[in-house]
Parts: structure tokens; sequence; C-alpha cells
């Protein structure tokens, strides 16, 4: 039987990737990655709730050293980003080096082990405005790497890839994907900040779904 590995933030969109393809994938094993981000304590919580939840092994990969190679406010004391009226300035500000490929490559990794066919990100069409590595060309080009650097030619796929924000939130309450477990901001408060650009889009998500019931449970 194929198995899969997810990418797990705690976010909105790896929470609901795994949610709507556990079963079509048999995702049985979440990594989460510290790299000294502000709200690494809150994510990693946040993903050891979902998997407890979806009954799938969780794995925290440190790597401290990518902290040290990252000079943006995701990871210095600089103030966070806030709203999304300039998302390309935004995303230059909360950039880790190489990140997803370097997850991905993780993952790679594991699969390659451990005998795992499918990796699990939830890249998605709205941030791949901004972020290069949340594309398809990106995630065709690591398949391609793949086939190449495993032995197993694991599939990276990306099932939000042609879904935004609000198509995502709709897809969690059609599914009744538990969302009062997502932790997307880019702060490491107790609550989201409702203020950073993850945080903004969430909330904007919400606010186009109706869905007041989790803005007053989120922010």
């Amino acid at each position: 039987m194929s198995r899969g590995i997810i990418l797990l933030s705690g976010g909105l969109d790896s929470l609901v990737c795994l949610g709507l393809c556990k079963d079509k994938y048999n995702i049985d094993l979440a990594l989460t990655f510290d790299y000294g981000q502000k709200a690494a304590k809150a994510e990693i919580q946040a993903s050891k709730t979902i998997c407890d939840y979806y009954k799938i092994k969780h794995n925290v990969i440190e790597l401290e050293w990518l902290k040290n190679i990252t000079h943006t406010s995701i990871v210095t004391e600089d103030d966070l980003p806030q709203g999304i009226d300039n998302p390309v300035e935004s995303a230059k500000n909360v950039w880790v080096p190489n990140r997803n490929g370097l997850f991905l490559n993780i993952a790679g990794a594991f699969a390659d082990g451990e005998g795992y066919d499918y990796i699990l990100i939830g890249a998605n069409k709205e941030e791949a405005e901004t972020f290069s590595d949340n594309t398809k060309e990106f995630i065709d080009k690591i398949n391609a790497e793949f086939e190449y650097s495993t032995s197993n030619h694991p599939k990276v796929i990306a099932p939000l890839i042609n879904s935004d924000k609000n198509d995502i939130v709709k897809q969690a309450l059609e599914k009744n994907v538990p969302l009062s477990f997502v932790r997307s901001c880019y702060a490491g408060g107790e609550k989201h900040c409702g203020k950073c650009e993850s945080c903004t889009r969430l909330k904007n998500a919400l606010l186009a779904n109706n869905d007041k019931k989790y803005i007053e449970e989120l922010f």
C-alpha cells in the first residue's frame, strides 16, 4: 500500500491539505520544521495537536543553522510586515533561504529511506503570486530532481496549487476540517496577532466565507 508524508506547519494550507488528502494518499507522517522562526513553539504545538487528531506520526526537524543565515523579520527581532497592501515587499521581509526546497529534500530523504510514495505540501495559487517556491513550476522541478536524487522517486503533490485562501477555507468548511487547530500567525503570541500578512490572508478568507466563529476563536 502506498504511503504519504506531509509538510505540516500547523497553518491553514498544510492543515487543510492534510484534512482533504489523508485517506487518498494514506498520510501517516508529518514533518514540522523549527528553524528559529518567531512562531516555532506555537507551530509545533499546533502541528502536534493536528497529528494527534488525525492519528499520524509527528517528527519535528530542528534546523538551527538555517536561522543563522536567515536575515529577515520572520526570525530576527525586526517587526513583521503587516497586512497585504504590498505583498511583494512583505514576501521579501519574511523570506527564508531555500525553505521549501530544503524542506522537500528532507522529506525526500525520509521518503527514500522509509519507502514513502508521496510528499504533500500546501503550496497554493495565492501565495504563488509572491513566493516562487509555491508555484507549479517549482513543484515540477522538485519532482524532476527526485528522479535523480532518490531511488524510489517519491511524487510531490500540491493539492491546493490552483486554490486561493478563500477556496481553501471553503473546502475546509465543507469537509469539516478543524480550523480551530490552525496556527497561521508569523508572530509568537498566544493567539493570532491579526496583523501580519499570514493572519490578514486567513482573516480575509474567513470573512469571505462568512465564518465569524473561527475569527472570534483564533484572533
